[in-house]
């Protein structure tokens, strides 16, 4: 039986009227990595804060590396790594200075703390940058000396909250093989992305919409139930194609990928590709079933979301 880092039942979190977090359910295994996936104002910052012991819930459980939340945040705090998604390190402090700041907020013995931060820092390639001051530093620097900074204590648990949305590809590449890295050596990571190429490589994923939980599995597997449901149509008048496709009730959802029109049609659609040819027949095109992508999937689980149903 697997072991969970996080188990929370009708995890619900109230702003007046605005209800951020709806009854969300999670059970997320240790030494994984497990990602939130959802548009501004899906509720994932929320959710993490509370998973973190930042902000009670108005309803619901949390148990975290079996502490329970909020009474238990303060012995929790020693356990987890939290990276916000505003680098929030002092920037008039250089990268040195800043990790001994943190070493000293983590309670480090001296040796261990001198170790550690020489292993940071060669670990982050922020050796030749540590006299720097932080606020000089590039996004790309900013966001390693962040993630530093918060696994400088070994934690069991690691919360990134959207880490990568002010950097580069090539930064971001890196950046995920430093998380795989972790949780090789077993530290458990929630890391929140609106990216479909950093939500692929979760080991599991949850999407949110409106603060609900709409849909949670492996990528792959979140895959499987669009399968043949996706046609790829490329013609000369792309906004006539768009605009017929689009009034049909059948048709979930179309965008337009370069010279080529990506139709998601709904599930009682029996053979989608005779569909969009027959009602496209007159004109001068050619469509395809395509793979689906995760894209497509978080079209159909969010869009279902809001009318209520999951298809």
């Amino acid at each position: 039986m697997s072991v969970l880092a996080i188990q929370t039942r009708g995890l619900t979190r109230r702003f007046g009227a605005l209800t951020a977090v709806d009854h969300l359910d999670l059970q997320i295994e240790k030494g994984t990595i497990y990602g939130f996936l959802g548009p501004n104002g899906c509720g994932k910052s929320t959710t993490i804060r509370m998973l973190c012991g930042l902000l009670t819930p108005s309803e619901g459980t949390i148990d975290v590396l079996g502490q329970t939340l909020p009474q238990d945040a303060e012995a929790l705090r020693l356990r987890i790594g939290y990276m916000t998604q505003k680098f929030s390190l002092y920037e008039d402090l250089s990268v040195l200075g800043n990790l001994r700041f943190l070493a000293q907020l983590y309670n480090l013995p001296g040796a261990v703390s001198r170790q550690r931060i020489t292993q940071v820092l060669s670990e982050y390639g922020l050796d030749k940058l540590r006299a720097q001051l932080a606020g000089s530093l590039s996004g790309g620097q900013k966001q390693r000396l962040a993630l530093a900074a918060a696994v400088l204590h070994e934690p069991d648990l690691l919360f990134l909250d959207e880490p990568t949305s002010a950097v580069d590809p090539e930064n971001r590449r890196h950046f995920w093989e430093k998380l795989f890295d972790l949780c090789d050596q077993g530290t458990s990571i929630l890391v929140s992305t609106h990216y479909m190429d950093e939500a692929e490589r979760c080991h599991r994923l949850a999407i949110l919409e409106a603060g609900k939980l709409c849909a949670e599995d492996e990528p792959k597997k979140l895959l499987q139930p669009l399968t043949g449901r996706i046609v790829e149509v490329e013609a000369d008048d792309m906004r006539t194609v768009k605009s017929r496709l689009q009034k049909l009730e059948q048709v979930r959802s179309s965008a337009q990928q370069g010279i080529r029109l990506r139709v998601l049609l709904n599930p009682g659609v029996q053979d989608s590709l005779e569909f969009v040819k027959n009602h496209l027949s007159d004109l001068q095109m050619h469509c395809q079933l395509v793979n689906p992508s995760l894209e497509d999937v978080f079209v159909q689980v969010t869009r279902g979301a809001r009318s209520g149903g999951r298809q």
